[in-house]
């Protein structure tokens, strides 16, 4: 498996591809509400694609919020779930957020994720509330040093 930072439109198609079987058809979001104004390579945040055995299957990304760096669309195909990738993901938003200077992250996790974001080191800072019709919370990490 390896991690790809997303520099070309064909890659970020790919990207979208994952994010659109996993969040639209799979959990049911409008794909209006999937993509936004920061679904393109213009610096305002970074994707990845994550690849097992050559194919990627897997994709996040990561934009800067205050002094934050905000996971965002972390996703992975349904079949490759059982491979230990969404820590890559996890891992390498974090080593690009700390790049960027930020000393603390933040997601809006899926209640049904949250003992994998706690394993992660993430604490939960909210309560429950409704995000495209799922339960999530907000959730927090400080970075350090690496």
């Amino acid at each position: 498996m390896n991690v790809k930072r997303i520099t070309m439109e064909d890659d970020l198609r790919k990207a979208f591809h994952i994010r659109k079987a996993v969040f639209v058809e799979e959990q049911g979001v409008p794909i209006e509400d999937e993509f936004d104004e920061f679904d393109n390579l213009n610096g305002q945040c970074e994707h990845i694609l994550v690849y097992f055995e050559e194919k990627p299957v897997g994709t996040g990304r990561v934009r800067w919020v205050n002094e934050f760096g905000k996971l965002e669309r972390i996703c992975i195909l349904e079949p490759y779930r059982k491979f230990g990738l969404g820590k890559v993901i996890i891992t390498a938003l974090e080593e690009i957020a700390q790049e960027r200077g930020a000393t603390h992250v933040k997601l809006h996790g899926q209640t049904q994720a949250e003992g994998f974001y706690k394993k992660l080191g993430y604490q939960s800072s909210s309560s429950i509330f409704i995000e495209d019709g799922i339960p999530h919370l907000l959730m927090t990490k400080e970075l350090l040093n690496r």
